[in-house]
């Protein structure tokens, strides 16, 4: 079940790039030229939908890290902050979710 979670966090991952642009662009272009008639309206429409799945995934990925970025400066900055906290991003979502789960219930207000 771990692997399967990494797996699925590495995809997340590799779809934020730009190269996952290129395999779009390889993979309309493979269509074209294999099967050109059937790359009607709808094919259209199902490359556009991949496409705009792709630029959310990357804004979303620029917006985490830049996010993630601001943070752990701020937990640099502040002294009596856990600095091991700085590392929670390369933890598997269940894992954070996990954590923030302890630290919701050891919250004492």
């Amino acid at each position: 079940m771990h692997s399967i979670r990494r797996l699925l966090t590495g995809i997340g991952e590799v779809v934020a790039r730009p190269a996952a642009f290129l395999l779009v662009a390889i993979y309309v272009a493979v269509w074209l030229w294999c099967d050109p008639e059937s790359f009607d309206w709808k094919a259209g429409v199902e490359v556009s939908t991949l496409v705009m799945t792709l630029f959310i995934t990357r804004t979303e990925q620029r917006d985490t890290q830049a996010i993630q970025a601001k943070l752990d400066e701020l937990l640099r900055a502040e002294h009596r902050a856990r600095t091991e906290l700085t590392g929670l991003d390369r933890r598997e979502p269940e894992e954070i979710e996990q954590h923030r789960a302890r630290a919701r219930s050891a919250d004492p207000g």
